[in-house]
């Protein structure tokens, strides 16, 4: 399926806006409408997939017609409450339609942060009374066309629909990508800070390339990567467990190595720890301005720097860092220096075609890592 021809569809539905937050399942969609399609809908990327349901909730509002809200099959998560509390028809009924990626379908090769989720997107729709179709590449513009019938007679009714995609749907896309301005390689910058650690320090890297690298850099420079905790899913928050980690172990020193997406998604927590304060807690964010894991979309606030966030915050210290050596010089300068510590570094796009991913389960990393704390 064309990404162009499933927007000029939706389009057809007397829908003007998208609203989402970006999805590998749905990379060609999102690519199409942040480049060439650009100037086919209005176009948000907000924080979170929550927030998408509170823009699209006041966009209704607004206009008196519907918007779509795009989204990974994680995203239900995020927009449960909103969408029971806000939109539901027994509170606001306010009609918006979904369109779900859906990563970990069963008996699809997935990442193990996909699997539950994968399992049961459906029957989540069911529960949160939202009526679905699933789309995949064999979908006639027919049936696409008899789907959206569907969509739009349920959200006359004030309700929303879903369209769960599935892997391989839209038909790929050549161009389309993002790039920024900065040098620094994501990848350099972690085996940076991972060669500065001591054996008294612990490592908790958010979702995502961040979390890939990581496991790579800490197995070429230490030889294991025991003491890392890849936050494998749970996009925006690495920092909450890594402070809860810091104030249970003060005999540690914690350094959660965060990406500027999943900053944004949960920021609120920068305040939560600027406040609670962990003794020795050192915060980096490599920001590129991208959700690079899930195709590299830019986010929506893209050139926002969180340096001025942690100060306001309160973070004992704060630095922006644009090459190695001012981030093996910031790093060195807190390093074991008691407070909680910010160091933001601006990084480019890319990563290496041949990237790894953990060979061991999610929970053989979580025990592997617990052994640090015996």
């Amino acid at each position: 399926m064309r990404s162009e021809d499933f927007v000029s569809a939706i389009k057809g539905m007397g829908i003007e806006s998208l609203v989402g937050v970006p999805d590998s399942t749905l990379k060609q969609f999102c690519d199409y409408i942040n480049s060439d399609g650009k100037d086919e809908m209005k176009h948000y990327v907000p924080v979170n997939e929550g927030a998408a349901v509170g823009l699209a909730t006041g966009i209704y509002l607004g206009t008196g017609k519907p918007a779509a809200v795009y989204m990974q099959n994680s995203g239900l998560g995020n927009i449960v409450n909103p969408l029971t509390s806000i939109a539901n028809t027994e509170v606001y009924g306010i009609p918006m339609l979904f369109i779900i990626g859906w990563r970990g379908e069963p008996g699809v090769h997935d990442e193990p942060q996909h699997k539950f989720m994968g399992k049961v997107t459906d029957k989540l729709c069911e529960v949160l009374e939202v009526p679905y179709s699933v789309i995949d590449c064999n979908t006639t513009s027919e049936e696409l066309s008899s789907i959206l019938d569907q969509a739009k007679a349920v959200m006359d009714e004030c309700r929303q629909y879903a369209i769960i995609v599935k892997k391989g749907t839209f038909e790929k896309r050549a161009g389309g990508g993002y790039s920024n301005e900065y040098t620094m390689n994501r990848e350099s910058a972690i085996a940076t800070i991972i060669k500065e650690t001591s054996d008294n320090d612990l490592i908790v890297s958010t979702t995502g390339k961040i979390s890939r690298e990581v496991y790579e850099q800490c197995d070429a420079i230490l030889g294991n990567h025991e003491r890392a905790f890849l936050t494998v899913g749970g996009m925006g928050h690495a920092s909450m467990i890594a402070y809860g980690i810091a104030v249970s172990r003060e005999d540690k020193n914690v350094i959660c190595i965060d990406g500027d997406g999943a900053e944004l998604m949960h920021m609120g927590s920068m305040a939560f720890i600027g406040k609670n304060k962990p003794d020795h807690f050192i915060h980096i964010c490599l920001n590129n301005g991208a959700h690079e894991s899930v195709g590299g979309m830019p986010t929506g606030t893209k050139g926002i720097r969180f340096s001025p966030v942690a100060k306001d915050c309160d973070y004992d210290s704060v630095v922006t860092v644009m090459n190695e050596e001012e981030l093996k010089a910031a790093f060195d300068s807190v390093k074991g220096v008691k407070g909680i510590h910010f160091i933001e570094a601006m990084v480019s796009m890319g990563s290496r075609d041949d990237l790894g991913r953990p060979k061991e389960s999610a929970s053989e990393n979580k025990i592997n890592f617990m052994k640090n704390f015996n």
